[in-house]
């Protein structure tokens, strides 16, 4: 199956065309503001970290960073830094422009202050928005796609409708060659064990085990029993009772084919078919995490009308009950509520998101974009210094 998508200099497939305006820690977030508000084609985000990191924690938001420099999404990428920060900011450019991608690097500390890197910078990013005019969609597989899948604000609906649904959504991609990612470890707990019999080798099944124990354990540490545990308040209200209820429910979006693969948070995959990603359940850092390891579009279940998005992929929200989706209208971009009400069958639903996912990745604006949903978080292993 082919879709019309942007083929990359490194072989990699892109459906949309950002700008990316990434500033790399939370002391230039006013400059990039300024930026994309002269130049509203181009996207940013807020970030909140970059300084005071260091081993592994720096290490996973570098490779945040270097993701979101490299996404196929992305056409060009203007890095934005203080001066600062405990990295070398020429390899996260030099990285970029591997990819093939038109790169800046603008340091306040070296340009005097703000006004010459505003100044410059809202030049650079005109000149990008207006040459990105010259990459042409064109025909491409299918198979080059990777579905990030979530599921956050969920109700006793999502595991029976909106999360089913999406399993038939990744099972169809997976079919046609694509890759799934499963994240959320915090909601696999309890289900673990059903993933690790998917597994296609025992040692994906040991890795998916070995991650939800690692999960459990960092939560011990800090005095929590995560298995024992009560979902998030707003789980409960929706009527969700126990996190195993959750997470039954919630490996329902990896559909039915074998696990090919785990990676690490904001790691890109190596293997097509499903792969589990190792992130929190925190949405906007799950989201994150999927987006950065290569996800060009995310499907996200919600029972109460999570209303979030992504700086550079769409985000198709389907609702999980048809309160929701009339009550949350202008957020929700597809209705799974038609199962609990009888009109259609899992299957059939299924089939129609697919559809829609399909639309998407040709071009069509989710609700997200429209309303310019932007967030962005990294998942934090270590303390700041």
């Amino acid at each position: 199956m082919q879709i019309l998508g942007y083929l990359r200099p490194d072989g990699r497939v892109g459906v949309r065309n950002h700008v990316l305006v990434l500033p790399v820690s939370y002391e230039v977030n006013a400059i990039a503001e300024q930026i994309t508000r002269t130049v509203p084609e181009a996207v940013t985000f807020r970030n909140q970290h970059g300084v005071n990191q260091a081993g592994a924690d720096l290490a996973q938001t570098l490779r945040v960073y270097e993701g979101f420099a490299t996404h196929p999404n992305v056409y060009a990428v203007l890095i934005l830094a203080w001066g600062h920060e405990p990295y070398d900011l020429h390899k996260l450019k030099a990285a970029a422009r591997a990819a093939g991608k038109p790169a800046e690097l603008l340091v306040l500390t070296e340009m005097g202050g703000v006004r010459r890197a505003l100044r410059e910078g809202i030049q650079w990013v005109s000149t990008q928005v207006e040459a990105r005019a010259g990459v042409q969609r064109v025909e491409v597989p299918l198979a080059s796609i990777i579905l990030g899948t979530e599921c956050g604000g969920s109700d006793a609906c999502s595991g029976i409708s909106g999360n089913p649904a999406l399993g038939v959504v990744s099972d169809l991609l997976v079919e046609q060659g694509g890759t799934s990612i499963l994240a959320e470890t915090t909601e696999l707990i309890g289900a673990e064990h059903l993933l690790a019999e998917r597994a296609a080798t025992p040692e994906i099944g040991r890795q998916i085990l070995h991650i939800v124990q690692r999960l459990e354990e960092n939560a011990m540490k800090m005095g929590v029993d995560i298995r024992g545990a009560q979902p998030s308040p707003g789980n409960m209200d929706g009527g969700i009772t126990t996190i195993e209820e959750k997470s039954l429910g919630c490996i329902y979006k990896g559909g039915s084919t074998p696990v090919r693969q785990v990676v690490e948070y904001a790691e890109r995959p190596t293997e097509r078919g499903l792969v589990i990603m190792d992130t929190p359940g925190h949405d906007i850092e799950q989201m994150t995490g999927m987006v950065a390891g290569g996800a060009q579009v995310v499907i996200f279940t919600t029972g109460r009308g999570t209303p979030t998005g992504s700086p550079i992929a769409p985000c198709i929200k389907v609702a999980t009950n048809s309160f929701t989706y009339h009550n949350m209208r202008d957020n929700i971009d597809f209705n799974a509520g038609v199962i609990i009400d009888g009109e259609a069958t899992v299957a059939e639903t299924g089939r129609r998101l697919f559809a829609l996912m399909l639309e998407v990745l040709n071009g069509r604006e989710t609700q997200a974009e429209k309303l310019g949903h932007r967030e962005f978080g990294i998942y934090r292993v270590g303390q700041s210094l």
